[in-house]
């Protein structure tokens, strides 16, 4: 066969087939820029000059979550969206449309603060004749996104005369978010009730036997315990025992205030082996002043290096719970818990189980993205809490044989089902 010819033959086949690979290209472009795109976003915000998805800073979304409806269907739907900082941002994701014709989509989405500060909680604040004017950081006014929110207290006042004055508490973010808060200050002068010995003595504390918590609240997917610190002064370990205590929360440690040094519980040695040696199973909390995530983080070094040699089968507990000061800490909510995350991420790392303690109102208000079980303090009979809590605090009265001089916190476990 001439050699011309095969040549021939094979450039043309060659060519045919580059024909028909660049004719099926050009059609999949046409295909692709004539695709029929119909999509809907929730909180669309279709503007002449700035059209955008609006989200909201620190709320978890993925591309899902975003899309009203699709003529077609999404490749990764559960692709997150990050919103840790506020401003714009074009986000890519890819659809396969009714026509089969898989599409790179781009939408710009705005992330937003919609959230005003967080102002005090009561109607009503009391301080004595001749104290300080420390109201600025006693009124807590906190946000979700702003580490110091402008907060100002407008009202006449006069802490060295006893009366009622009206004031009003008012906070502003960044984003121009607003709240108040109408207060009455009570200025009041100290009486001799004021002043009196609180402190019991042994056999003389009133509260409600732990056997009642116990006969209400044991199940087959709950167990009774306490929580302790030096303040139960001295305990018998075997009485507690005999009372049907089934698990002990120890304070091991605390910071002494504001940017202060660490300190171990005066009893958390003596309590820790106590317990150890007749088989309560233990845990253990630290109370916190972090304001940062590298102080949290020596906190949580700190801690692990106090209870290593013991036996510690309960969770270990980050407990801060310093409201009454918190505007002096300049914090946003987020990265409160920020540090919260960071104390417990190191506790999990080295082989403990971490929780997060706080009450009912701070839990709902205050702790976001909560990754890691929950120890909720409520005194009720019935919490109205919706989150997720391991462990209840239900009382601080509890009357514990074997525990003499003070009320206990009685707590509930919950079981993983």
């Amino acid at each position: 066969m001439n050699k011309k010819f095969i040549i021939c033959v094979i450039l043309a086949c060659a060519a045919s087939l580059i024909f028909i690979f660049v004719s099926i290209k050009l059609y999949d472009k046409y295909r692709y820029d004539h695709a029929t795109i119909d999509i809907k976003y929730y909180d669309y915000v279709d503007n002449k000059d700035d059209s955008y998805v609006k989200l909201e800073v620190y709320k978890d979304y993925s591309i899902r979550d975003i899309i009203k409806s699709i003529n077609g269907k999404l490749i990764d739907g559960n692709q997150k969206i990050n919103t840790d900082e506020l401003g714009e941002k074009n986000v890519s994701y890819q659809y396969i449309n009714d026509e089969n014709i898989k599409l790179d989509i781009n939408v710009k989405v705005k992330v937003v603060d919609s959230e005003a500060p967080l102002l005090y909680s009561n109607d009503r604040k009391a301080v004595y004749v001749g104290s300080k004017d420390e109201l600025k950081n006693e009124l807590f006014c906190g946000d979700n996104y702003d580490d110091k929110p402008k907060c100002s207290i407008e009202g006449n006042y006069d802490l060295n005369e006893a009366g009622v004055y009206p004031i009003t508490l008012k906070g502003e973010d960044s984003s121009h978010n607003k709240s108040e808060k109408k207060i009455n200050l009570v200025v009041r002068e100290k009486s001799k009730n004021d002043s009196s010995n609180t402190s019991s003595s042994k056999g003389s504390i009133t509260g409600t036997n732990f056997n009642y918590y116990k006969d209400m609240y044991t199940s087959s997917n709950s167990i009774l315990g306490i929580d302790v610190s030096y303040w139960q002064d001295d305990i018998d370990f075997e009485k507690v025992k005999a009372a049907g205590v089934n698990f002990v929360m120890i304070r091991v440690g605390y910071q002494k205030g504001f940017k202060g040094e660490y300190a171990e519980d005066k009893k958390f040695k003596e309590y820790i082996e106590g317990f150890n040696k007749v088989g309560i199973p233990v845990g253990i909390y630290f109370f916190s002043y972090a304001h940062s995530k590298s102080e949290a983080l020596r906190e949580a070094k700190w801690t692990v290096n106090k209870i290593k040699k013991y036996k510690v089968d309960f969770p270990v507990v980050f407990d801060w719970e310093n409201w009454n000061m918190y505007n002096e800490f300049n914090l946003s909510f987020y990265h409160l818990t920020e540090i919260a995350n960071t104390y417990m991420n190191y506790i999990e790392k080295a082989g403990y189980t971490p929780m997060l303690y706080s009450s009912k109102n701070y839990l709902e208000n205050i702790w976001m993205n909560k990754d890691y079980d929950t120890w909720l303090a409520h005194y009720t009979a019935n919490t109205d809490y919706k989150g997720d809590f391991r462990m209840w605090q239900i009382s601080e009265k509890g009357i514990v044989d074997g525990i003499d001089n003070n009320n206990v916190d009685i707590d509930i476990y919950f079981r993983k089902k």
